[in-house]
Parts: C-alpha cells; sequence; structure tokens
C-alpha cells in the first residue's frame, strides 16, 4: 500500500480494479481547506489518460509489473509465441493484445513482455530493428532537392517511406517506436 502523500512519477497503482501508471503527480495546498494530491493516470491495459485528485492520507495498492525479455519464435493464425530464453517456455500471446507491436520485428527477435498478475497486456519490440527492403519503386531523378521519399516494403510485410536513393535489397535501420528510417546499413 502506499499514500497518495508518498506518489512518484511511474509508480504503478491498483485503484477501482485497474493498474495505472502515475504520469504527473502535484501536492496542491489551498489557502483556505485541505490539501490534496492531483494526479494523472494512464491506465496500463487500455492506454487511456484519466485525472484524479485523492487526499494525501488515502492509500492505493501498489501494482508489480513483471518485465521480461523473451524471443519471438513464430505467429500461428491470431497467436504469437514467445519463448522464455532461460526455461524454453513458450507463451502464447493473442493478436488483439500485440495490436501493431511486431510490425517491424522478425522472428528470433527479442522482445519485452510487459505482465500483471500473469497476464500479458503488452508486448515492446525492439526500439530499433533491422530489415531487408523486400520490394521498393526506383527513385525519379532529379527529384533529390526536396527531401522527397518513397514507399518501400520491408521483410516483414510493413510498408515505410524511405528516401529516394534507398533500393530493393538494401538493409535499413528503422525506429520501431515511431515507424520511420534512420539509416542504411
Amino acid at each position: 500500500m502506499i499514500s497518495a502523500g508518498d506518489f512518484k512519477n511511474g509508480v504503478t497503482i491498483e485503484l477501482e480494479g485497474n493498474i495505472y501508471q502515475i504520469i504527473e503527480f502535484q501536492h496542491v495546498k489551498p489557502g483556505k481547506g485541505a490539501a490534496f494530491v492531483r494526479t494523472k493516470l494512464k491506465n496500463i491495459k487500455s492506454g487511456g489518460v484519466v485525472e484524479k485528485t485523492f487526499r494525501p492520507t488515502e492509500k492505493c495498492g501498489t501494482a508489480h509489473i513483471d518485465k521480461k525479455d523473451m524471443q519471438y519464435s513464430y505467429s500461428d493464425g491470431d497467436l504469437f509465441y514467445f519463448m522464455d530464453p532461460d526455461t524454453f517456455d513458450m507463451i502464447p500471446i493473442a493478436k488483439d493484445v500485440i495490436g501493431d507491436a511486431l510490425k517491424f520485428v522478425k522472428e528470433n527477435e527479442t522482445c519485452r513482455i510487459n505482465s500483471y498478475n500473469g497476464e500479458v497486456f503488452s508486448v515492446e519490440p525492439p526500439l530499433f530493428v533491422e530489415l531487408l527492403i523486400t520490394d521498393c519503386e526506383p527513385g525519379v531523378k532529379g527529384d533529390t532537392a526536396t527531401g522527397a521519399t518513397k514507399p518501400c516494403t520491408v521483410e516483414t510485410g510493413a510498408t515505410l517511406s524511405v528516401p529516394l536513393f534507398v533500393n530493393q535489397g538494401d538493409t535499413i535501420k528503422i525506429d520501431t517506436r515511431t515507424g520511420e528510417y534512420l539509416s542504411r546499413v
């Protein structure tokens, strides 16, 4: 249990049957009346943000989030299988939990699996990946002064915009958080 007076940014709490991470908190002492703590909370599972006020003596349960690095093995229909590198156990995760997280992830890449009480609620891909371009139109000469881009498809099937000098068969580095091209490898 943690009291509202001890809140810090990044702490996860259990409130009204949901798990929230404290994004912002502010101790407010008005000139008249009792002090209170104003918070901005992010729902860990849904991603929604809510604002809530607490009395400084209110207590909330702390929530321990388990983060484990696991290797993405393969997908089978709507299930994606991850292997624990220590025990070699395979864990299936549903497609709706993963969303677009594996858009730029190849098989055998390491991802971070976040869970609470054994229930997986999100998958974090590596920050940067290197992928081979499988389909890309040739660039138009003379169109480079504006920093123009063209669409291309990488080996995972995802599409992104790259500069005109990038060609099919090149290996590129991608930021998985934004889905942007960083450089050729």
